[in-house]
């Protein structure tokens, strides 16, 4: 039988090309490998299952997003219970801090109005990270059953596809919480904060910077999880642990700590830092002032960090061996 005009194998029949064919995945040298180029998917893996184009990698989100919001939206009324429940379960962390300060007057030398901004500056952030990268936390049990595997196969990249898989749109209310929380305390900051534009434009960065903190860490958790399997708790703890100490103030708590998410683990440039800026207040003892204006550069370092570790984690996959 004559060989497909859309394929030409040149002697191996595991290697395909595909120059001349009218698909969107065209593969390169090596088995398995696959090239769009300019093609509409916009996927690449040339040097492994983990590598692709941020197009494609986008759309693939989208799709899959998609798909699980149109699963879920079917049942109306399940989706606003759910909604509402998880609402009122993290608006349970900020009744913490009410019953606290219906016994005292500061925390740490920081006023009702301003434990709110941190509380809800870095819950906002959190949940934008947690709404689109919380699927990440199946990733150990994915690795253990070998069910990982069916992402590898599909002709997107796998990061897209798990972070989107079993998209919860619950979790918006989460975001919605934090939002509500940081509103409020802006409105009683009106009086409390001397406001310019800097300051003004800093809290919507701050809250876009933590996110993206957020969701680097959320990845570099997840591909520790290629070579720890059962350690998504120690993950959860820079991740949601992260989110509740930045809910309180940086002076509460020990010197060397706060070193450690300046220095070691970024966090503090989620609230912390720019936080302190907009309040007037002096950076921790140690850390230089313009580290409030340092959130953006930091995001990009972890974005990139969390890029190398995921692809050294997909490189290193070797299935369940069964």
């Amino acid at each position: 039988m004559a060989e497909p005009t859309a394929y030409r194998t040149d002697g191996d029949p595991d290697a395909c090309r595909a120059d001349d064919a009218p698909g969107p995945y065209p593969a390169g040298d090596g088995a398995g490998g696959c090239r769009a180029g300019d093609e509409a998917g916009g996927y690449r893996a040339d040097d492994g299952p983990g590598g692709y184009r941020a197009g494609g990698g986008l759309r693939a989100y989208r799709m899959v997003a998609a798909m699980w919001i149109r699963s879920t939206m079917a049942y109306r009324a399940s989706f606003a219970l759910t909604l509402v429940t998880s609402f009122c379960v993290t608006f349970f962390d900020f009744v913490v801090i009410l019953l606290m300060f219906g016994q005292v007057r500061g925390l740490g030398g920081f006023s009702f109005a301003e434990v709110a901004f941190l509380y809800g500056t870095t819950g906002t952030a959190f949940g934008i990270a947690d709404l689109t990268m919380g699927s990440l936390q199946r990733m150990g049990r994915r690795i253990r059953d070998g069910s990982l595997d069916v992402f590898l196969l599909r002709p997107a990249p796998l990061l897209a596809q798990v972070a989107a898989d079993k998209f919860a749109v619950r979790r918006l209310g989460r975001v919605l919480q934090g939002l509500l929380v940081l509103v409020w305390s802006l409105v009683l900051l009106r009086g409390e904060v001397a406001w310019s534009w800097g300051k003004v434009l800093m809290v919507p960065g701050m809250v876009a910077c933590g996110a993206v903190i957020f969701m680097a860490v959320m990845v570099l958790g997840a591909s520790a999880l290629f070579w720890l399997q059962d350690a998504a708790e120690v993950t959860n703890s820079f991740t949601y642990g992260g989110n509740t100490l930045l809910q309180y103030p940086p002076t509460v708590f020990a010197q060397d700590l706060v070193k450690g998410v300046v220095y070691v683990v970024p966090l503090a440039f989620v609230n912390w830092l720019p936080a302190l800026y907009v309040l007037g207040r002096p950076a921790p003892a140690g850390v230089p002032s313009w580290a409030a204006f340092a959130a953006p550069p930091v995001a990009l370092v972890c974005c990139g960090a969390a890029a190398l570790a995921w692809r050294a984690g997909v490189r290193s996959y070797r299935s369940t061996g069964s």
